[in-house]
């Protein structure tokens, strides 16, 4: 039933910016996390960056520390993720995933792909000159 869709990839120039946009539908119950994670062929699945609608308490990648910045819409259901200083290495195909959540210390936002349930068709991002 949940449904999420990725925009904004595109080829940009190496310090140049991105935003990539993530709407769901069908997450309207209870608290949830939404993320961002990426790949690159051979390479394993990277978590980026994600952020609960319980404390808009975030989780980034130390790859992207800096330079990118999540953000959550809850009235539109949307979460964005700025992308500044892009490198080559940031070249990827980004998708977004989301999972419930409670309002627990026992459950902290964390990027870790297999709590993440639901994922959309992603969008590719490239870095180069």
């Amino acid at each position: 039933e949940v449904r999420l869709v990725e925009s904004g990839g595109g080829l940009v120039q190496p310090g140049g910016s991105l935003r990539l946009s993530c709407t769901a539908s069908g997450l309207a119950f209870g608290e949830y996390v939404v993320g961002w994670f990426r790949q690159v062929p051979g390479k394993e699945r990277e978590g980026v960056s994600c952020i609960s609608s319980v404390d808009d308490s975030t989780d980034y990648a130390d790859s992207v520390k800096g330079r990118f910045t999540i953000s959550l819409d809850n009235a539109k259901k949307t979460v964005y993720l700025q992308m500044n200083s892009l490198k080559p290495e940031d070249t990827a195909i980004y998708y977004c995933a989301a999972h419930y959540t409670v309002a627990s210390t026992l459950f902290p936002v964390e990027l870790e792909s297999y709590k993440f349930r639901y994922w959309g068709q992603g969008t590719q991002v490239s870095v180069s000159s």
